[in-house]
């Protein structure tokens, strides 16, 4: 299951701040606006158009107002329009009312540019404004009076104009740059993701970078990194306890096995197979010890290893009525620990002596080790199982479970693995695939 983003807590919420900001801030300019402006209503920008439009020249050169269907128009919206208009050479033209406080401005238009009057009380008839426009009898300037607009909305046509782009500028920079800022940001928490996934129990010891993440993510990653050194520390004490605990069984063992092996009482030399799985078991958990601390790592020869030890298999396998036997092929050297691989195929041998049918081959090539047997098999669906620790088959059998696990830990170390497969006949194989990443500069004959 895909947890949250961080794209809607980092860039859709900022933003929806950000506009709400602006929305207030503008809102807040109208408001005050609108309180410290009491001049009065506007006259509107569009009459200028629309008189530059009716206005002609006669066959003299004089101005003339020409009725024009917008003229109309303007003049049905605002019954009271009246309008100055006057080219450069001093002609001048007039329609509708003109106010009287207006006539010193005839003949003088020309020498103002832009203008905004207004009245300071109803009915408004002194708001006008002036402007220049071009048109095709040439330069115009403008005085005239239509429809009025209060402040509210000229102040509200002006802030969506700027409102608006701002709006849509905003939006695009924040979906466009925010995710490459935040990327930017985050990058650290990318290397450290790179760095988790390189943790594994067989590289101990490493812990999380703290240098290029930012203040917020490292108490984070400073409790992994603390739960790492706990992890060490546990790790540690266990290798420890196994070390001394195997270290502590060795001698009773052999005294054991030397007191069973010298008594005449057959129910006592019956233990003798029983002595021999625990020295094997004894001897394994120093394998892993021994690995996990650097241990040997030299040439091995897969397929003198595999003959002795078959050959000392033997005896065990013809006294329970069993044939064992050393398929070896092209067998390749591979670089590794003599002593743990050879517990390993004792281990796998024996299983499949105690629990295979009447026919044992061990198969070597290349690197790969195979013990078939004849046995009944293991259901698919064990077949996974049967390598976790404690984990027995048949539960009412012998042994401590512990054995197959062993024999993974170990081949682990080796960089390989071990799989189970059905027998073509019936019964069981057993695959282990060492790495084909360590060989050595020599070679040893088979």
């Amino acid at each position: 299951m895909r947890g949250p983003s961080l794209k809607r807590p980092l860039i859709v919420y900022p933003l929806i701040v950000h506009l709400a900001t602006l929305l207030i801030s503008v809102l807040i300019l109208i408001a005050g606006a609108l309180r410290i402006d009491s001049g009065g209503p506007y006259a509107d920008e569009r009459v200028v158009p629309v008189i530059a439009a009716a206005i002609e020249r006669d066959q003299a050169g004089a101005l003339v107002v020409r009725p024009t269907e917008a003229l109309e128009a303007l003049q049905a919206e605002a019954p009271g329009l009246w309008f100055l208009a006057e080219d450069e050479d001093g002609h001048s033209v007039s329609f509708g009312v003109v106010p009287e406080a207006y006539d010193g401005l005839r003949g003088r238009l020309v020498d103002l540019s832009v203008a905004q009057l207004r009245d300071v009380a109803p009915p408004y008839r002194l708001t006008a404004i002036l402007r220049r426009q071009t048109t095709e009898i040439g330069t115009l300037t403008i005085l005239g009076h239509g429809p009025l607009l209060e402040l509210n909305m000229v102040v509200l046509m002006a802030s969506t104009l700027v409102f608006v782009p701002f709006l849509v500028l905003l939006s695009l920079t924040s979906f466009a740059i925010t995710p490459l800022i935040v990327r930017r940001a985050l990058a650290g928490i990318s290397r450290i993701a790179d760095e988790a996934e390189r943790i594994d129990p067989a590289r101990r010891g490493r812990r999380l970078n703290e240098a290029h993440v930012p203040r917020e993510i490292a108490p984070l990653v400073r409790a992994m990194n603390e739960a790492l050194r706990r992890l060490d520390e546990g790790h540690a004490r266990q290798q420890r306890f196994i070390s001394m605990a195997s270290h502590e069984l060795r001698t009773p063992i052999a005294v054991l096995q030397a007191r069973i092996e010298a008594a005449d009482d057959p129910a006592l030399c019956a233990l003798g197979g029983d002595i021999q799985r625990l020295t094997i078991l004894t001897e394994q958990l120093l394998d892993l010890q021994r690995m996990a601390e650097g241990g040997p790592d030299a040439p091995v020869d897969l397929a003198a290893l595999a003959r002795g030890v078959v050959a000392d298999l033997a005896p065990l396998a013809i006294a329970g009525g069993r044939t064992i036997a050393v398929e070896a092929g092209t067998a390749a050297p591979c670089m590794g620990d003599a002593a743990a691989l050879e517990r390993v195929l004792m281990n796998l041998l024996r299983n499949a002596i105690d629990h295979g049918g009447r026919t044992v081959v061990l198969r070597v090539t290349g690197h790969v080790l195979e013990v078939q047997d004849d046995g009944p098999g293991i259901p698919p669906d064990q077949r996974d199982r049967v390598f976790e620790p404690f984990y027995r088959l048949r539960p009412q059998s012998g042994g401590s479970g512990l054995g197959l696990n062993l024999v993974a830990e170990v081949v682990a170390r080796h960089d390989g693995r071990v799989t189970i497969h059905p027998a073509p006949g019936g019964g069981t194989i057993v695959r282990v695939e060492l790495g084909l990443g360590k060989t050595p500069d020599m070679d040893i004959a088979g």
